[in-house]
C-alpha cells in the first residue's frame, strides 16, 4: 500500500484541498487520524464531498478533539492522551492519503509531534507551501526537519497566489519536485478538485498508479 503524508508549512495552507486533488487523482482513501475542533463539520466530511471517484474509502479518524488547537492541548481539555502507538493505518488495499493536523512540528502530547506520527507510520511527505511573506523559511524548516529524520518527500503542491521566484527558489535550493500549483479559487467545490486532479504531475500520478 502506498502511503502518503499531506504536511503543511504551518496552519491554514491547504492541506486538506490539496488532499482532496490526491484522492482524486489517485483514486486513493483518506485518513486524518486527529481531528481537532469542527467535529460537525470534519476535514474527512469535507474531503468526502469533494472527491467524485468511488473508489476512495474515507477513513473514520482515531482521534476527535473538541477544540480547534494544538492536538496536545486540545486532548487535556477533553481529559484524553494521544497515543501514538494506538495510532495504525487503516486496512485497505488503496493507495492512502493521511493529513495531519498543523506542521511537522506540532505537538501531539508531552513526547511526540506530527513528525513522529510521520515516521511511525512510514510514509511518504507531501508538503503544501502557501505563498506568503516568510514562507521560503517556512518550507525550507519544515524540509530540513524532514530530512534529518530520513522521511522522505515525494514533493511539494503551491497553494494559494502564485510567486514564481519563490517557488522556484525553493525547488532550485532542495530539489524537490513540484507536484502541482493550486492557484487562488473563490470556491472549492467537486469541479475544482477535478480540474486540478486533471493537471497533477502526470508522470508522477501514472509511477504511483502501477506500484
Amino acid at each position: 500500500m502506498k502511503r502518503f503524508f499531506v504536511t503543511g508549512i504551518g496552519t491554514d495552507v491547504g492541506k486538506t484541498a490539496a488532499s482532496a486533488v490526491l484522492a482524486e487523482a489517485l483514486n486513493a482513501d483518506y485518513w486524518k487520524p486527529i481531528q481537532a475542533g469542527d467535529l460537525d463539520n470534519t476535514d474527512t466530511m469535507k474531503v468526502h464531498s469533494l472527491v467524485s471517484n468511488t473508489k476512495s474509502i474515507f477513513h473514520p479518524e482515531t482521534y476527535r478533539l473538541s477544540e480547534p488547537i494544538a492536538p496536545h492541548a486540545a486532548a487535556e481539555i477533553d481529559k484524553i492522551k494521544i497515543n501514538i502507538q494506538n495510532i495504525s493505518l487503516p486496512k485497505t488495499s488503496n493507495a492512502i492519503i493521511i493529513e495531519g493536523a498543523g506542521g511537522v512540528l506540532v505537538p501531539l502530547n508531552d513526547k511526540f509531534m506530527v513528525i513522529d506520527l510521520i515516521k511511525k507510520l512510514e510514509a511518504e511527505v507531501i508538503l503544501v507551501s502557501s505563498n506568503y511573506l516568510g514562507s521560503i523559511n517556512h518550507t525550507l524548516l519544515t524540509i530540513e526537519a524532514l530530512k534529518s529524520r530520513n522521511i522522505p518527500i515525494a514533493g511539494l503542491i503551491f497553494n494559494g497566489k502564485p510567486a514564481k521566484s519563490s517557488e522556484e527558489y525553493i525547488l532550485r535550493f532542495t530539489g524537490l519536485k513540484c507536484l502541482l500549483n493550486i492557484g487562488e479559487e473563490k470556491i472549492i467545490d467537486k469541479n475544482t478538485i477535478l480540474k486540478y486532479s486533471k493537471i497533477i504531475d502526470k508522470d508522477w500520478v501514472n509511477k504511483i498508479s502501477i506500484l
